[in-house]
């Protein structure tokens, strides 16, 4: 049999496009039903069905950052034989061990002749740290195990009240489908079969089991005829595929059926089949093809291409707003980016605003309910304008580009013995209008895409443009399916539609109300950035209407007032990531204040060179410097005593004052560096710029410090901005000559 390929879907929240990789090194066979795991970058595959009636022990390894497999050759165990050749078995891994259940073997040594005899032999695998296996070992195990069985599932889970692990096994094949749920205490390597509340789903095979949480999802598989399914393909049949959908609560033991096998076929669901593969990203469950096995029959069983995922619940709340650059009327913010979202909420609160009429909050976070089924019960049809910017990428680095004074700062640079350098990121600032579709269509969606789609009006899936996004539909209700490739990724060409209403003859409330902060929503943004110099106000005369669910007299939002940043102002922000289940918890409050007119801007396109010795620092004098620059000053955040660092600030020390727009900055220096490590790992520097009006923003710049204990040198740094504000009034700064 020939050597099977191995296929990636390259960054699927990325690009959805699957891509054959070239791989090297001991290349396995093709096979079938083997045992799987991912640890860190490496893959560990074991048995499986090489051709009919042969099977495998092997066990091989990918190390998936160089793409090279290794046949690996672990000791046996101290008492007893390896693992049998087998297929149909779990391969489950916990901390750095795998353990292996069950399966199917053959019993005659004509693989013509095959003689199936289930397995329920229990072992366990060590590993070796980063690469390579150390042997295998046969458990000591307490109580009745699980029957012989294959094609079952095999999660592990530990509780964080105890802090117990345990293995949990359902279903399975024995000459009939198996509904049984084992457990195996990890620590105590005892099996126990646990009492379930609720309706426990149909005895079946080849499902999948994953963890999200507290809770086992199970899905899909071969499952006994059932009274309930009157298809014409299917009678006559002992068993079916089915597209049934539950979970187990693993701390009450308690299970919750969410597609039963008897409710009625849906287009916007995966249809029934088994023997697919699932996995699990943050809180949302991929699934991706499987057979769909009406027929006993091979040659009438359909294998499916689909990619599907489902949303299990709100996505948490990203990290605390971040500022990049700040001017007199607008902000470039950041925040840590999250996996599987569709986007982003961002709101402000004006801590002072000028004065006070007419205008409360768009209520975006006021969330309506919808109905379960293609209708929506309230939904309203305008959309609020959804940006898409870009920040410099990792694999950008060292790229020189451009940006204009109100664009994005977010310098990435690269550090070694040469020097990597890499400026300002050139993407436009300017808004793109976006549309998602409503998140209670559930729709089926290949996994192929351009890697430069085109851009469109509205947005398309399996060739058929999509609603319009609807802020007020992204609900809080049971699970939904989504297809897998996102349509945020179109975009139409035209900027945002302003609006008729003049921003400077609209004023704002007081930032609070009733005891209460008055939240302004900016927009919906697509990525972890956004540039802000507008927010927008309701009429007062909707305000009671606001906060009421199916409300269907909610305005436009692109016909909404909008209010201008104010120079000299203190705005609060919080951001809320949004998926197929709603809006997520907002995180914690950020506050920033504009730029004062009259003083010169923050320092522009920072060069980081390095040497064996020292670093060299250099930038740019800044776009708009409002008058002559007397003076840059550079400074380094040091480590300082407990006291500060409880009191959550940075010391600086003075590194550099002078006319030049460079500095160096020497080995010593460096040795007292504060790293931060607030996000990931970084040294930090801020340089700003003085005129005769005084000091103005300083640029803040994290370079970001390699974790990895095989490199000496530091990899990436990131910029930011820093008000004259923040700059000076909340750290505590130590004075010394350059």
């Amino acid at each position: 049999m020939s050597k099977g390929p191995f296929i990636e879907c390259n960054n699927l929240l990325a690009t959805n496009q699957w891509f054959l990789p070239a791989v090297r090194g001991d290349i396995p066979p093709g096979c079938a039903a083997h045992g799987f795991v991912c640890d860190g970058t490496r893959i560990l595959v074991f048995g499986g069905m090489v051709e009919f009636g042969r099977y495998s022990n092997d066990i091989y390894e990918l190390q998936a950052s160089r793409w090279l497999w290794k046949k690996l050759k672990p000791q046996a165990p101290s008492s007893g034989s390896p693992p049998c050749p087998r297929l149909g078995h779990s391969f489950s891994l916990h901390g750095s061990k795998c353990y292996l259940f069950g399966g199917l073997a053959n019993e005659s040594e004509d693989t013509n002749n095959n003689i199936p005899r289930y397995l329920n032999d229990f072992y366990e695998l060590e590993l070796r740290p980063g690469s390579g296996v150390v042997g295998w070992n046969i458990p000591l195990t307490k109580g009745t195990p699980p029957s012989p069985r294959e094609s079952h599932s095999a999660v592990v889970y530990c509780r964080k009240d105890t802090g117990k692990s345990k293995l949990y096994i359902f279903g399975g094949m024995s000459g009939c489908r198996l509904a049984d749920l084992w457990e195996l205490d990890i620590e105590m390597m005892t099996w126990l079969s646990p009492e379930t509340k609720g309706a426990a789903p149909l005895p079946r095979s080849l499902h999948t089991a994953n963890i999200i949480g507290n809770r086992m999802y199970v899905f899909g598989g071969w499952v006994p005829q059932g009274q309930c399914d009157n298809s014409p393909l299917s009678k006559g049949n002992q068993w079916k595929c089915t597209n049934s959908f539950s979970y187990l609560d693993l701390d009450k033991s308690e299970w919750v059926t969410l597609k039963s096998d008897c409710q009625e076929e849906r287009k916007n669901c995966p249809r029934p089949r088994a023997g697919h593969c699932a996995v699990t990203i943050g809180k949302r469950l991929y699934i991706w093809s499987g057979r769909d096995g009406y027929n006993k029959a091979w040659n009438y069983q359909v294998c499916c291409k689909d990619l599907w995922y489902i949303d299990t619940d709100t996505p948490p709340p990203p990290s605390q707003v971040q500022l990049i650059q700040a001017t007199t009327n607008s902000f470039h913010l950041k925040w840590d980016e999250l996996p599987t979202v569709e986007g982003y909420i961002l709101q402000l609160n004006p801590e002072s605003p000028a004065s006070s009429v007419t205008g409360t909050p768009a209520p975006l976070s006021e969330i309506s309910a919808i109905n379960q089924g293609n209708s929506c019960s309230g939904v309203y049809a305008a959309t609020l304008p959804l940006f898409q910017t870009g920040l410099l990428g990792p694999g950008e680095a060292g790229v020189d580009c451009q940006v204009s004074p109100q664009q994005a700062v977010n310098c990435i640079l690269t550090s070694g013995l040469r020097d990597d350098v890499c400026q300002q990121n050139s993407h436009s600032s300017l808004p793109n209008k976006l549309q998602i579709p409503p998140t209670n269509l559930l729709q089926e969606k290949s996994a192929v895409l351009t890697e430069n789609p085109s851009l469109s009006s509205r947005p398309e899936l399996n060739g058929k443009q999509q609603p319009l996004f609807n802020p007020k539909s992204v609900v809080k209700t049971p699970l939904q399916y989504m297809p897998s490739i996102d349509s945020c990724t179109s975009q139409v060409k035209n900027t945002l539609p302003h609006s008729n209403i003049n921003s400077k003859d609209c004023k704002v409330n007081t930032g609070v109300k009733n005891g209460q902060r008055q939240w302004y929503d900016v927009g919906i943004f697509t990525n972890n950035s956004a540039v802000v110099t507008q927010f927008f106000l309701l009429p007062e005369e909707k305000q009671d209407a606001s906060g009421k669910a199916g409300d269907p007299d909610v305005p436009d939002y692109t016909l909404l007032k909008k209010h201008d940043l104010l120079p000299g102002s203190v705005y609060r922000f919080r951001v809320a990531a949004i998926n197929g289940c709603g809006v997520g918890p907002f995180s914690k409050v950020a506050e920033f204040k504009t730029c004062i007119p009259g003083y010169p801007g923050a320092p522009s396109s920072v060069k980081i060179t390095k040497n064996a010795e020292c670093i060299h620092i250099s930038w740019d004098t800044p776009s708009s410097p409002t008058g002559n620059i007397l003076e840059y000053s550079a400074y380094l955040a040091i480590r300082t005593s407990q006291l500060a660092e409880t009191l959550n600030q940075l010391v600086f020390m003075k590194i550099y004052c002078g006319q030049k727009t460079s500095c160096t900055v020497t080995s010593a220096q460096l040795a007292n560096a504060h790293v931060d490590c607030s996000s990931r790992p970084a040294v930090v520097f801020r340089i700003s710029a003085k005129n005769e009006k005084g000091y103005g923003p300083a640029t803040q710049v994290r370079w970001l410090q390699d974790s990895s204990k095989n490199k000496k040198e530091t990899k990436v740094t990131e910029k930011q901005c820093v008000p004259p504000s923040q700059s000076r009034e909340n750290v505590m700064l130590k004075l010394e000559s350059p």
